[in-house]
């Protein structure tokens, strides 16, 4: 399974990238804001970090101009993805670039259909969102179970899928026994899925261990 960082700090990159777990970096406009930088200045810093995809997001809403983003955000490195929200401008967009051998993401999936739409247009990822399904009581797993599914019956799709909108660590534990491409988590689902409490405790009996037989040898 790759581990996408869904961030724009450099310093959760790096964190991510040291734990060896920066498989990718996915970004959206909002995590860009949030980081204080400009978008290009943002992406062209992580691309010196991390090898795999970054993906970069249009903020145009028509064909043309979506098309001319993405354009520019390739130019800036040949590991940079254009993601591109799933309306019908955008899966335009997405045929046309795929014909100038331009790598897109199609986001904020939340239907098979749509994850289909994608497929035919031509994206390499997509980016089917699960917790903000959750928060709506659908179950955000079962449309990955199905999308995996569905293009498991067609070797002619080369779309993968990186499973976005992941709130807790067992969201990733269910993308990997399904079978998705990948996970795009924040740095902090990362930390998450490192701790158990009875590897605190065992950590802590060790050393109370270590410590008595210490004392007993000396």
């Amino acid at each position: 399974m790759q581990i996408f960082i869904d961030s724009a700090d450099i310093n959760d990159i790096k964190e991510a990238k040291e734990l060896g777990l920066a498989d990718g970096v996915t970004t959206n406009p909002t995590l860009i804001m949030k980081s204080g930088r400009e978008l290009k200045e943002a992406i062209e810093d992580i691309v010196k970090i991390v090898d795999g995809p970054v993906l970069a997001e249009v903020v145009s809403q028509d064909t043309e101009g979506i098309v001319k983003e993405g354009r520019e955000f390739a130019s800036w490195a040949e590991n940079v993805v254009v993601k591109i929200p799933v309306t019908e401008e955008g899966l335009k967009a997405v045929k046309i670039l795929r014909d100038e051998k331009i790598k897109t993401a199609v986001t904020l999936i939340f239907s098979v259909s749509q994850a289909i739409l994608a497929a035919k247009a031509g994206a390499d990822f997509i980016c089917p969102f699960v917790g903000r399904l959750d928060d709506i009581s659908h179950n955000g797993m079962d449309l990955i179970s199905e999308i995996v599914s569905v293009y498991s019956n067609y070797a002619d799709i080369r779309t993968e899928v990186i499973v976005a909108s992941v709130r807790t660590p067992d969201h990733v534990i269910q993308s990997g026994l399904i079978g998705a491409f990948g996970v795009t988590v924040p740095i902090k689902i990362v930390r998450q899925m490192a701790k158990h409490p009875l590897t605190d405790t065992g950590i802590e009996r060790f050393l109370q261990d270590w410590e008595k037989v210490k004392a007993d040898i000396n």
